[in-house]
């Protein structure tokens, strides 16, 4: 069986219900949705897919310690809730054991604008498959001023095999026990230096892919250039057409709200009038079966990227000492 991954908590929740709506819009409510859980606060979560037969959690207890261990292992700070915000999410790695045989993983700030049929019919062929450009900058995932780096991995496959770890397609089974124990040992060897220390289980990911030499392809190097499409909502230059998105008359495969943190489409959902790119189309498939609780906004929109003001300055304003 093949099906659709993601990670969330509470936390998360709009855009959890966005995704989800664009699952059933696109693909159609029948697709099997696996949520993986980012932590324990998954109430809201488990009332919301309640309603909905074809989304369950994953609740395999053995699986998801399996997958904690190895993260304690491969880098335990990065664990931390004090001071890593990604702290749990590692437990993306739990498709690997399962419940499909092919999977598509989206992250939950994701939106589907297209059939994944195409990401299912490569994983035929190959083993991991990636629709991003993250290969341009290779910073994000590996610390370029290790001398190791290039022992562990030559140029060529630095400067083409890099991905983003918010959309992929794999199969169940790639990393079997015997597989990551062979991976830690490895990066308890000194190998470790070589991954990137702010960015939770990206470069990790792109360790383990590339380590075990996986057949990976990238549609973004695969397509033909009038074919190819970006996949960032800080791309400005798509544009919609009955709530989906083109980037130069193709049609985009999905929109990450990357760099659009959760806060902020909580804030927006709460009802404060925050500007983000692509704000109607989120609110659009947010609100799609409950139009009537859609926010209505009367005041100025504030950019998402304007910091918001202290409460000094707030109390300053107040009394008319600064302006």
């Amino acid at each position: 069986m093949n099906g659709i991954c993601t990670l969330a908590n509470d936390y998360v929740f709009d855009q959890l219900v966005a995704l989800l709506n664009s699952i059933d819009v696109i693909l159609g409510k029948e697709t099997p949705v696996c949520i993986y859980p980012f932590d324990q606060q998954t109430q809201r979560i488990a009332e919301e897919i309640a309603k909905r037969p074809n989304v369950f959690l994953y609740d395999d207890q053995a699986s998801i310690n399996r997958w904690d261990q190895f993260m304690l292992k491969a880098a335990a700070e990065r664990m931390n809730p004090s001071k890593h915000r990604l702290y749990g999410a590692h437990r993306r790695f739990c498709a690997f054991d399962g419940p499909f045989d092919k999977f598509i993983y989206l992250d939950a700030d994701t939106l589907v604008m297209n059939s994944l049929d195409a990401v299912f019919h490569q994983l035929d062929v190959y083993d991991f498959i990636v629709y991003d450009f993250q290969f341009k900058d290779i910073s994000k995932i590996y610390n370029t001023k290790s001398p190791k780096l290039l022992q562990v991995f030559p140029q060529s496959r630095l400067n083409t095999e890099i991905f983003c770890s918010g959309f992929y397609g794999a199969k169940r089974g790639l990393f079997n026990s015997e597989q990551t124990d062979w991976l830690i040992e490895n990066l308890q060897n000194g190998e470790a230096e070589i991954l990137y220390g702010g960015a939770g289980e990206q470069p990790l990911l792109n360790y383990m892919v590339m380590k075990s030499g996986l057949k990976t392809y990238n549609f973004a190097q695969q397509l033909p250039e009038n074919q190819k499409t970006g996949c960032s909502a800080t791309s400005k230059h798509f544009e919609e057409q009955d709530y989906i998105l083109y980037d130069k008359g193709n049609r985009l495969t999905y929109l990450h709200y990357i760099g659009v943190p959760p806060q902020v489409t909580q804030a927006v959902c709460a009802g404060e009038n925050i500007d983000f790119p692509y704000r109607d189309l989120f609110l659009h498939y947010r609100y799609l079966h409950e139009p009537e609780n859609r926010p209505n906004f009367t005041t100025t929109a504030q950019s998402y990227q304007a910091p918001a003001p202290n409460l000094l300055t707030r109390a300053l304003k107040k009394i008319n000492l600064i302006k």
